[in-house]
Protein backbone atom coordinates (compact mmCIF):
# COMPACT_ATOMS: atom_id res chain seq x y z
CA UNK A 1 0.00 0.00 0.00
CA UNK A 2 1.32 3.43 -0.91
CA UNK A 3 1.37 5.72 2.14
CA UNK A 4 2.88 8.68 0.26
CA UNK A 5 0.66 11.73 0.79
CA UNK A 6 -1.10 12.94 -2.32
CA UNK A 7 0.19 16.11 -3.86
CA UNK A 8 -2.44 18.91 -4.11
CA UNK A 9 -3.58 19.11 -7.75
CA UNK A 10 -2.82 22.80 -8.11
CA UNK A 11 0.75 22.17 -6.95
CA UNK A 12 0.98 19.23 -9.36
CA UNK A 13 -0.07 21.52 -12.21
CA UNK A 14 2.43 24.13 -10.98
CA UNK A 15 5.15 21.49 -11.11
CA UNK A 16 4.18 20.67 -14.68
CA UNK A 17 4.32 24.37 -15.55
CA UNK A 18 7.78 24.61 -13.97
CA UNK A 19 8.97 21.73 -16.15
CA UNK A 20 7.65 23.54 -19.24
CA UNK A 21 9.45 26.75 -18.23
CA UNK A 22 12.69 24.83 -17.71
CA UNK A 23 12.54 23.86 -21.38
CA UNK A 24 11.86 27.37 -22.69
CA UNK A 25 8.05 27.50 -22.82
CA UNK A 26 6.52 30.79 -21.66
CA UNK A 27 4.07 29.45 -19.09
CA UNK A 28 3.17 32.05 -16.48
CA UNK A 29 0.31 32.61 -14.07
CA UNK A 30 -2.18 33.36 -16.86
CA UNK A 31 -1.33 30.15 -18.72
CA UNK A 32 -1.53 28.10 -15.50
CA UNK A 33 -4.96 29.56 -14.76
CA UNK A 34 -6.11 28.79 -18.30
CA UNK A 35 -4.86 25.21 -17.99
CA UNK A 36 -6.62 24.86 -14.66
CA UNK A 37 -9.88 26.15 -16.17
CA UNK A 38 -9.53 23.73 -19.09
CA UNK A 39 -9.06 20.84 -16.69
CA UNK A 40 -12.15 21.87 -14.71
CA UNK A 41 -14.20 22.16 -17.89
CA UNK A 42 -13.09 19.06 -19.80
CA UNK A 43 -12.31 16.73 -16.95
CA UNK A 44 -9.91 13.80 -17.27
CA UNK A 45 -12.28 11.25 -18.82
CA UNK A 46 -10.89 12.03 -22.26
CA UNK A 47 -7.21 12.77 -21.71
CA UNK A 48 -6.63 13.48 -25.41
CA UNK A 49 -8.95 16.50 -25.31
CA UNK A 50 -7.23 17.87 -22.22
CA UNK A 51 -3.83 17.17 -23.79
CA UNK A 52 -4.82 19.16 -26.92
CA UNK A 53 -6.27 22.05 -24.90
CA UNK A 54 -3.18 22.41 -22.72
CA UNK A 55 -0.94 22.18 -25.77
CA UNK A 56 -2.78 25.05 -27.44
CA UNK A 57 -2.41 27.15 -24.29
CA UNK A 58 1.28 26.52 -23.57
CA UNK A 59 2.83 26.28 -27.05
CA UNK A 60 3.51 29.45 -29.02
CA UNK A 61 5.74 28.29 -31.87
CA UNK A 62 6.69 25.21 -33.88
CA UNK A 63 9.60 24.26 -31.62
CA UNK A 64 7.41 24.23 -28.51
CA UNK A 65 4.70 22.33 -30.38
CA UNK A 66 7.17 19.56 -31.26
CA UNK A 67 8.61 19.50 -27.74
CA UNK A 68 5.24 19.22 -26.00
CA UNK A 69 4.45 15.44 -26.34
CA UNK A 70 7.76 14.43 -24.74
CA UNK A 71 7.34 16.88 -21.82
CA UNK A 72 3.74 15.82 -21.24
CA UNK A 73 4.69 12.15 -21.15
CA UNK A 74 7.75 12.80 -19.01
CA UNK A 75 5.70 14.47 -16.29
CA UNK A 76 2.35 12.66 -16.33
CA UNK A 77 3.41 9.20 -17.57
CA UNK A 78 7.08 8.75 -16.62
CA UNK A 79 6.63 4.96 -16.61
CA UNK A 80 6.23 5.08 -20.40
CA UNK A 81 9.70 6.52 -20.93
CA UNK A 82 12.51 4.16 -21.83
CA UNK A 83 16.06 4.55 -20.69
CA UNK A 84 15.26 6.87 -17.78
CA UNK A 85 17.45 6.64 -14.70
CA UNK A 86 16.64 8.10 -11.30
CA UNK A 87 19.76 9.72 -9.89
CA UNK A 88 18.46 11.97 -7.14
CA UNK A 89 17.58 9.23 -4.66
CA UNK A 90 14.36 11.06 -3.77
CA UNK A 91 10.87 9.68 -4.10
CA UNK A 92 7.93 11.68 -5.39
CA UNK A 93 4.21 11.16 -5.03
CA UNK A 94 2.66 9.59 -8.10
CA UNK A 95 1.34 12.00 -10.72
CA UNK A 96 -2.00 10.76 -11.98
CA UNK A 97 -3.69 13.21 -14.35
CA UNK A 98 -7.17 11.81 -13.86
CA UNK A 99 -6.85 11.82 -10.07
CA UNK A 100 -5.50 15.37 -10.08
CA UNK A 101 -8.40 16.66 -12.17
CA UNK A 102 -10.87 14.80 -9.95
CA UNK A 103 -9.39 16.51 -6.89
CA UNK A 104 -9.76 19.86 -8.65
CA UNK A 105 -13.46 19.20 -9.07
CA UNK A 106 -13.78 18.21 -5.42
CA UNK A 107 -12.06 21.43 -4.36
CA UNK A 108 -14.41 23.42 -6.58
CA UNK A 109 -17.41 21.74 -4.97
CA UNK A 110 -16.08 22.46 -1.48
CA UNK A 111 -15.44 26.09 -2.43
CA UNK A 112 -19.14 26.48 -3.19
CA UNK A 113 -20.13 25.44 0.37
CA UNK A 114 -20.75 28.00 3.17
CA UNK A 115 -17.64 29.76 4.45
CA UNK A 116 -17.69 27.85 7.73
CA UNK A 117 -17.22 24.56 5.90
CA UNK A 118 -14.61 25.61 3.41
CA UNK A 119 -10.90 24.98 3.64
CA UNK A 120 -8.23 27.25 2.24
CA UNK A 121 -7.31 26.18 -1.27
CA UNK A 122 -3.68 25.27 -1.83
CA UNK A 123 -1.63 28.00 -3.41
CA UNK A 124 0.10 27.62 -6.71
CA UNK A 125 3.78 28.32 -7.17
CA UNK A 126 3.05 31.78 -8.52
CA UNK A 127 0.78 32.71 -5.60
CA UNK A 128 2.98 31.79 -2.64
CA UNK A 129 4.19 34.77 -0.60
CA UNK A 130 7.87 35.38 -0.11
CA UNK A 131 7.91 34.23 3.52
CA UNK A 132 8.67 30.54 3.12
CA UNK A 133 11.62 28.34 3.92
CA UNK A 134 13.74 29.80 1.15
CA UNK A 135 13.65 33.24 2.81
CA UNK A 136 14.91 31.69 6.04
CA UNK A 137 17.76 29.96 4.25
CA UNK A 138 19.08 33.02 2.43
CA UNK A 139 19.04 35.52 5.23
CA UNK A 140 17.73 38.95 4.34
CA UNK A 141 17.25 38.38 0.62
CA UNK A 142 13.52 39.11 0.00
CA UNK A 143 12.97 36.26 -2.46
CA UNK A 144 9.80 34.23 -2.67
CA UNK A 145 9.63 30.48 -2.33
CA UNK A 146 7.36 30.16 -5.35
CA UNK A 147 6.95 32.82 -8.03
CA UNK A 148 6.00 36.00 -6.14
CA UNK A 149 8.72 38.30 -4.90
CA UNK A 150 9.18 41.85 -3.70
CA UNK A 151 12.34 42.29 -5.78
CA UNK A 152 13.01 42.46 -9.48
CA UNK A 153 13.49 38.80 -10.53
CA UNK A 154 16.32 39.51 -12.95
CA UNK A 155 18.38 41.32 -10.33
CA UNK A 156 18.40 38.31 -7.98
CA UNK A 157 19.03 35.51 -10.48
CA UNK A 158 22.01 33.36 -9.65
CA UNK A 159 22.02 29.60 -10.26
CA UNK A 160 18.29 28.98 -10.56
CA UNK A 161 16.02 28.62 -13.57
CA UNK A 162 15.61 31.64 -15.82
CA UNK A 163 12.52 32.49 -17.86
CA UNK A 164 12.94 33.38 -21.56
CA UNK A 165 11.97 37.01 -20.98
CA UNK A 166 14.63 37.31 -18.27
CA UNK A 167 17.26 35.90 -20.59
CA UNK A 168 16.16 38.45 -23.20
CA UNK A 169 16.57 41.24 -20.62
CA UNK A 170 20.08 39.97 -19.84
CA UNK A 171 20.94 40.03 -23.54
CA UNK A 172 19.66 43.62 -23.73
CA UNK A 173 21.95 44.55 -20.85
CA UNK A 174 24.87 42.87 -22.64
CA UNK A 175 24.00 44.82 -25.79
CA UNK A 176 24.09 48.09 -23.86
CA UNK A 177 27.46 47.28 -22.31
CA UNK A 178 28.85 46.18 -25.69
CA UNK A 179 27.85 49.54 -27.19
CA UNK A 180 30.03 51.26 -24.55
CA UNK A 181 33.16 49.28 -25.42
CA UNK A 182 35.35 51.80 -27.19
CA UNK A 183 36.42 50.77 -30.71
CA UNK A 184 40.07 51.16 -31.64
CA UNK A 185 40.95 53.25 -34.73
CA UNK A 186 43.13 51.52 -37.31
CA UNK A 187 45.38 52.76 -40.12
CA UNK A 188 42.86 51.80 -42.77
CA UNK A 189 40.13 53.95 -44.26
CA UNK A 190 36.73 53.08 -45.71
CA UNK A 191 34.32 54.87 -48.06
CA UNK A 192 31.68 56.96 -46.33
CA UNK A 193 29.43 59.92 -47.18
CA UNK A 194 30.19 62.35 -45.64
CA UNK A 195 33.77 61.63 -44.68
CA UNK A 196 36.96 63.22 -43.39
CA UNK A 197 39.43 62.47 -46.22
CA UNK A 198 39.04 62.74 -49.98
CA UNK A 199 38.91 59.38 -51.75
CA UNK A 200 40.89 60.25 -54.87
CA UNK A 201 40.31 56.98 -56.72
CA UNK A 202 36.53 57.09 -56.20
CA UNK A 203 36.45 60.77 -57.17
CA UNK A 204 38.24 60.11 -60.48
CA UNK A 205 35.89 57.26 -61.33
CA UNK A 206 32.83 59.42 -60.72
CA UNK A 207 34.26 62.31 -62.75
CA UNK A 208 33.98 60.24 -65.95
CA UNK A 209 30.22 60.79 -65.95
CA UNK A 210 30.80 64.54 -65.73
CA UNK A 211 33.35 64.89 -68.55
CA UNK A 212 36.33 64.73 -66.21
CA UNK A 213 35.00 67.34 -63.79
CA UNK A 214 35.18 66.22 -60.07
CA UNK A 215 31.58 67.22 -59.35
CA UNK A 216 30.83 64.14 -57.22
CA UNK A 217 33.80 63.64 -54.87
CA UNK A 218 34.18 60.51 -52.77
CA UNK A 219 35.11 60.59 -49.09
CA UNK A 220 36.61 58.26 -46.53
CA UNK A 221 36.56 57.82 -42.75
CA UNK A 222 39.04 55.99 -40.57
CA UNK A 223 38.10 52.36 -39.98
CA UNK A 224 37.56 51.34 -36.37
CA UNK A 225 37.60 47.83 -34.97
CA UNK A 226 35.40 46.84 -32.03
CA UNK A 227 37.28 45.42 -29.04
CA UNK A 228 37.82 41.68 -29.08
CA UNK A 229 36.21 40.34 -25.89
CA UNK A 230 37.40 37.18 -24.12
CA UNK A 231 35.56 35.78 -21.08
CA UNK A 232 37.24 33.19 -18.85
CA UNK A 233 34.89 31.69 -16.23
CA UNK A 234 36.12 29.71 -13.24
CA UNK A 235 34.04 26.52 -12.80
CA UNK A 236 36.09 24.88 -10.07
CA UNK A 237 34.61 23.50 -6.87
CA UNK A 238 34.96 26.79 -4.97
CA UNK A 239 32.91 28.53 -7.70
CA UNK A 240 30.19 25.90 -7.97
CA UNK A 241 27.40 28.18 -6.74
CA UNK A 242 28.49 31.13 -8.92
CA UNK A 243 29.43 29.40 -12.19
CA UNK A 244 25.82 29.19 -13.54
CA UNK A 245 25.42 32.97 -13.24
CA UNK A 246 28.81 33.60 -14.86
CA UNK A 247 27.99 31.28 -17.75
CA UNK A 248 24.62 32.93 -18.38
CA UNK A 249 26.29 36.34 -18.50
CA UNK A 250 29.03 34.93 -20.75
CA UNK A 251 26.41 33.49 -23.09
CA UNK A 252 24.70 36.88 -23.40
CA UNK A 253 28.00 38.50 -24.45
CA UNK A 254 28.83 35.59 -26.76
CA UNK A 255 25.61 36.35 -28.64
CA UNK A 256 25.64 40.16 -28.50
CA UNK A 257 29.38 40.95 -28.63
CA UNK A 258 30.70 37.82 -30.38
CA UNK A 259 32.82 37.18 -27.31
CA UNK A 260 34.91 34.04 -27.04
CA UNK A 261 34.05 32.13 -23.87
CA UNK A 262 36.35 29.76 -21.97
CA UNK A 263 35.86 27.75 -18.79
CA UNK A 264 38.68 26.52 -16.60
CA UNK A 265 39.47 24.60 -13.46
CA UNK A 266 42.65 22.50 -13.69
CA UNK A 267 42.54 22.89 -17.48
CA UNK A 268 41.07 25.28 -20.03
CA UNK A 269 38.30 24.59 -22.57
CA UNK A 270 36.60 26.87 -25.09
CA UNK A 271 32.79 26.71 -25.09
CA UNK A 272 32.00 29.53 -27.52
CA UNK A 273 30.04 27.34 -30.01
CA UNK A 274 27.91 25.99 -27.18
CA UNK A 275 27.18 29.48 -25.85
CA UNK A 276 26.26 30.85 -29.28
CA UNK A 277 23.90 28.02 -30.17
CA UNK A 278 20.34 29.31 -30.56
CA UNK A 279 18.33 27.32 -28.05
CA UNK A 280 15.97 28.16 -25.20
CA UNK A 281 17.12 25.27 -22.97
CA UNK A 282 19.77 27.39 -21.26
CA UNK A 283 19.72 25.27 -18.10
CA UNK A 284 20.70 22.18 -20.06
CA UNK A 285 23.56 24.13 -21.65
CA UNK A 286 24.89 25.22 -18.29
CA UNK A 287 24.67 21.67 -16.96
CA UNK A 288 26.53 20.38 -20.01
CA UNK A 289 29.28 22.97 -19.64
CA UNK A 290 29.90 22.29 -15.95
CA UNK A 291 29.66 18.48 -16.26
CA UNK A 292 32.93 16.88 -15.24
CA UNK A 293 34.27 20.06 -13.65
CA UNK A 294 34.55 20.88 -9.97
CA UNK A 295 38.16 19.98 -9.18
CA UNK A 296 40.88 22.37 -8.06
CA UNK A 297 41.91 25.57 -9.80
CA UNK A 298 45.00 26.32 -11.87
CA UNK A 299 44.40 29.89 -12.98
CA UNK A 300 47.96 30.71 -14.01
CA UNK A 301 48.32 27.55 -16.08
CA UNK A 302 44.95 28.21 -17.76
CA UNK A 303 45.89 31.80 -18.62
CA UNK A 304 49.18 30.64 -20.12
CA UNK A 305 47.37 28.09 -22.27
CA UNK A 306 44.86 30.76 -23.31
CA UNK A 307 47.65 33.12 -24.42
CA UNK A 308 49.80 30.52 -26.18
CA UNK A 309 47.19 28.33 -27.88
CA UNK A 310 43.75 29.91 -28.15
CA UNK A 311 44.22 33.68 -28.54
CA UNK A 312 47.80 34.13 -29.59
CA UNK A 313 46.94 35.88 -32.88
CA UNK A 314 44.10 37.99 -31.41
CA UNK A 315 45.72 39.58 -28.40
CA UNK A 316 46.30 43.26 -29.07
CA UNK A 317 45.52 46.68 -27.65
CA UNK A 318 41.86 46.19 -28.57
CA UNK A 319 41.54 42.95 -26.58
CA UNK A 320 39.41 42.90 -23.43
CA UNK A 321 39.92 39.95 -21.08
CA UNK A 322 37.28 39.33 -18.40
CA UNK A 323 38.27 36.79 -15.75
CA UNK A 324 35.44 35.58 -13.50
CA UNK A 325 36.94 33.88 -10.47
CA UNK A 326 37.51 34.09 -6.72
CA UNK A 327 41.27 34.09 -7.33
CA UNK A 328 42.14 30.96 -5.35
CA UNK A 329 44.89 29.25 -7.34
CA UNK A 330 46.70 25.97 -6.68
CA UNK A 331 49.66 27.06 -8.82
CA UNK A 332 52.57 28.86 -7.20
CA UNK A 333 51.46 32.36 -6.03
CA UNK A 334 53.93 34.16 -8.29
CA UNK A 335 52.82 32.32 -11.45
CA UNK A 336 49.55 34.25 -11.72
CA UNK A 337 51.34 37.61 -11.82
CA UNK A 338 53.65 36.29 -14.55
CA UNK A 339 50.74 35.03 -16.64
CA UNK A 340 48.84 38.32 -16.33
CA UNK A 341 51.96 40.32 -17.16
CA UNK A 342 52.32 38.32 -20.38
CA UNK A 343 48.76 39.21 -21.36
CA UNK A 344 49.34 42.87 -20.56
CA UNK A 345 52.47 42.83 -22.73
CA UNK A 346 50.21 42.34 -25.75
CA UNK A 347 48.26 45.47 -24.79
CA UNK A 348 45.17 43.63 -23.52
CA UNK A 349 43.07 45.18 -20.75
CA UNK A 350 42.16 42.81 -17.92
CA UNK A 351 39.04 43.06 -15.75
CA UNK A 352 38.62 40.67 -12.82
CA UNK A 353 35.07 39.83 -11.71
CA UNK A 354 34.84 38.32 -8.23
CA UNK A 355 31.73 36.95 -6.42
CA UNK A 356 32.44 38.74 -3.12
CA UNK A 357 31.88 42.31 -1.98
CA UNK A 358 35.57 42.82 -1.28
CA UNK A 359 38.50 41.84 -3.49
CA UNK A 360 39.43 38.22 -2.66
CA UNK A 361 42.33 37.84 -0.30
CA UNK A 362 43.99 34.97 -2.17
CA UNK A 363 47.79 35.16 -2.07
CA UNK A 364 48.13 34.75 -5.84
CA UNK A 365 45.68 37.56 -6.51
CA UNK A 366 47.31 39.93 -4.02
CA UNK A 367 50.59 39.63 -5.87
CA UNK A 368 48.97 40.16 -9.28
CA UNK A 369 46.89 43.27 -8.61
CA UNK A 370 49.31 45.53 -10.46
CA UNK A 371 48.54 43.72 -13.73
CA UNK A 372 44.73 43.98 -13.44
CA UNK A 373 42.99 47.13 -14.66
CA UNK A 374 39.94 46.87 -12.43
CA UNK A 375 38.16 44.61 -9.97
CA UNK A 376 34.36 44.34 -10.14
CA UNK A 377 32.09 42.42 -7.74
CA UNK A 378 29.68 40.12 -9.56
CA UNK A 379 27.34 38.15 -7.31
CA UNK A 380 24.12 38.98 -9.20
CA UNK A 381 22.88 40.71 -12.33
CA UNK A 382 22.38 43.85 -10.24
CA UNK A 383 26.17 44.08 -9.88
CA UNK A 384 26.55 43.91 -13.65
CA UNK A 385 23.98 46.70 -14.05
CA UNK A 386 25.92 48.84 -11.58
CA UNK A 387 29.20 48.17 -13.41
CA UNK A 388 28.05 48.98 -16.94
CA UNK A 389 29.15 52.62 -16.59
CA UNK A 390 32.80 51.64 -16.05
CA UNK A 391 33.02 48.82 -18.58
CA UNK A 392 34.50 50.38 -21.69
Amino acid sequence: MNNTPATPPSETLAGFAALLRDHGLSVGIAEQQAMLNAAMTLGAVNEQRLHAAWRAIACHNAREWRLWPDLFTRYWHPHKLKGGVRVSGQTRPSRDLRQAVQQMHEQLDSAQQPPSQTKPAPQTAGDMPGTGLEDQSVGTTPRAQGGASRTEPLQQRDGQMWLPQELAALRLLARQITARLRPRPTRRWRSAQPGRRLDLRQTLRRSVAWGGEPLAPGWQVQRKEPPRLFILADVSRSMESHAPLFLRIARAFAVEAQARVFVFHTRLAEVTPLMQRDSSAVQEKVNAVTAGFGAGTRIANSLNEFARVHARAQLSRSARIWVMSDGFDTDEPGHLATALAALRAHGARITWFHPTREIPAAAALRGARAHIDRFIPLASVADLVAARQILH
